[in-house]
């Protein structure tokens, strides 16, 4: 066994012993020559691209084809005939840079006699919200809290000059209906 081992050995050795030897690298320092002495071969030109017209976007009032369509309940008007319109004047909340559909509402808290809903963002974020709090893009102000959903009025565009109130409910679990 300790012959075999001391053979081995040897011979290795003699193996890497034998990739050491000489530094003559003369071919390949002529092939290298002859590879840089070649002229460079021509380069094609870049083509011609057509210049393409850019395009317009005009739907972006319409609703998104990834949000399921919207019935709209009338709920009645104001007394005295009030005109229904949106209070631009009021700053916004956090939640209304959100449209209803990617709001969440993940539970509910109570503290003595109020509610509250926690309400998840698209950013992952949670919120907590109260009745009187405006949340999505189209000033939806919460009316009632309950245990597993969030009834809002929302202002839309009635689809001429003018606005119309709507009901919307973010159900728990991100269900949400109009």
């Amino acid at each position: 066994m300790g012959l075999l081992r001391y053979l081995l050995l040897v011979a290795a050795a003699g193996l890497l012993a034998g990739c050491g030897v000489g530094n003559d690298f003369s071919d390949l320092q002529s092939f290298m020559d002859e590879v840089d002495a070649r002229p460079a071969p021509p380069i094609e030109p870049l083509p011609i691209f057509e210049q393409v017209e850019p395009y317009s976007y005009q739907v972006s009032n319409m609703r998104s084809p990834f949000e399921p369509p919207v019935t709209l309940k009338k709920v009645p008007d104001l007394p005295g005939g009030e005109q229904v319109k949106p209070n631009f004047n009021r700053a916004k909340e956090y939640l209304e840079q959100y449209t209803i559909a990617s709001l969440t509402m993940v539970g509910t808290l109570a503290k003595d006699n109020d509610m509250y809903a926690l309400i998840k963002d698209a950013d992952g974020g949670v919120h907590r919200v109260q009745t009187g709090d405006y949340m999505g893009t189209d000033h939806g102000e919460i009316q009632t809290i309950g245990e597993a959903s969030i009834e809002l009025i929302e202002i839309v565009r009635d689809g001429g000059s003018g606005w119309v109130r709507r009901e919307r409910t973010v159900s728990l679990g991100g269900e949400n209906r109009g």
